[in-house]
Order: structure tokens, then sequence, then C-alpha cells
């Protein structure tokens, strides 16, 4: 797997003992994360929208309606950047101006395609769904063919990314260290994780209707 090889506008300066520069860290962020931000600019003005999205190897998938004018900008040739977050923890400083956050963040820039092949915009699709809801493509039942005409795929390829962590405790300046035992003041990290909770079924099931296996296991999905 090749490493990441950053252009001028996918290189980390600022904080750039944070970056990181294999292609698996890359991967790592992606397939950790349910939702993602698709910035990209229409009639002279930015926008930024949240996206599901999928991966397939080196390229990244995105859907939303054909009516979605930020899919239709994408689809038509424009520049986008799409970035992915995931907040580990809140870092509490001894001094506020060192409270921060640990994170692993990706971003990618590129010109995406649309997805017009019938196997492509299947597979895509199966993917943003399973990245979503592990095991709902093979549980529910697939796309039907207004559907399929309702929804625009488009393709981004991850040649162009970066990819930016902070772990650790804070970085307070040694003179508040040296007086922990004066100030009584507490630092350290408050570690955060999403975790599925308990399913609520849908009012219109019947009540015979169990929970399917990837719906109901146990909660070991770190990603979130």
């Amino acid at each position: 797997m090749t490493a990441l090889s950053p252009t001028p506008r996918s290189t980390i300066r600022r904080g750039s003992r944070r970056a990181r520069s294999e292609r698996a860290e890359l991967h790592a962020v992606l397939d950790a994360g349910v939702i993602c931000h698709l910035g990209v600019v229409i009639d002279g003005a930015p926008v930024v929208l949240p996206t599901g999205y999928g991966r397939l190897g080196d390229t990244l998938y995105l859907h939303g309606s054909t009516g979605a004018a930020s899919l239709r900008a994408a689809a038509q040739g424009a520049p986008v950047c799409v970035t992915v977050t995931l907040v580990d923890g809140i870092v509490h400083a001894r001094a506020v101006f060192h409270f921060s956050m640990n994170y692993r963040c990706a971003v990618v820039h590129g010109v995406p395609r649309l997805v017009t092949g019938e196997d492509e915009r299947l597979a895509a699709l199966r993917a943003i769904t399973e990245n979503i809801a592990p095991g709902a493509w093979d549980h529910a039942r697939g796309p039907n063919r207004r559907e399929l005409a309702a929804t625009a795929v488009v393709a981004l390829d991850l040649t162009e990314a970066a990819v930016k962590v902070r772990c650790g405790p804070p970085g307070d300046d040694d003179e508040d260290v040296t007086q922990d035992g004066v100030t009584g003041r507490w630092a350290g990290v408050l570690p955060l994780r999403t975790v599925h909770g308990v399913p609520e079924p849908c009012p219109l099931l019947p009540g015979t209707t169990a929970v399917p296996a990837h719906v109901s296991g146990p909660d070991d999905d770190h990603r979130r």
C-alpha cells in the first residue's frame, strides 16, 4: 500500500507533527466514520453538507438525491473537499488556552465523477449502506429502478488526501504544571464514544418480528 503523497493543498502545515503519512491510516479513519461533510462551491458560495459515504479500495463513494444541488455540482465536475472527523475525547487543560480535543480527521480533495454503470452503482450503494448499518444490505429490500433513478452516486479518488490525529494528555505550560499542588486544578482527557442503544422497533412492525442479529448484536463497534 502506497503512502500518502501530499499536494500543496493537502499538506498539513499547522500542527504538522500530528500528520499521518500512511494510506492505511486514511482508510482506517474513513472506515471508522459514519458521515462525512461534503464541501463544494455553488453559485460562487461555499456549501458544506453532511453526506452518507462508503469506501471501496481507494475510492470514496457519496450518494444523495438527484435533485440535491451539491451532488449535481459534484457530478458535473466541480472540485470538492470531503472531511471525516472522529472526536475521541475532550482534553481538559490547566489553562483554557490549552483545552483541546483528541481526534482523527481525514480530508480528501478532488473532482468526483458521476457513477453511471449499474454494477458499480450497486456496489457503491452497498458500500455506503454497510458503512452506516453493517449487515443491512442483505437484510433489507434492495433498491428498485425508481429508487435508483432518484439516487445520484459520485466517486472520489483518494489520491489527494491528508490525515491528522491528536491523542494524549494536555500540553500545558510548565509553570501551570508546577502549580498543580497549589491550585488543585484537574487536567486530563474525558473520553468520548458513541455506542448503539437499545433498538426501537417501528410501531408498524408485527409484535412477532424479531430484532435481527446485525441490529441487536453486542456493541463491539469501536469506530463510533
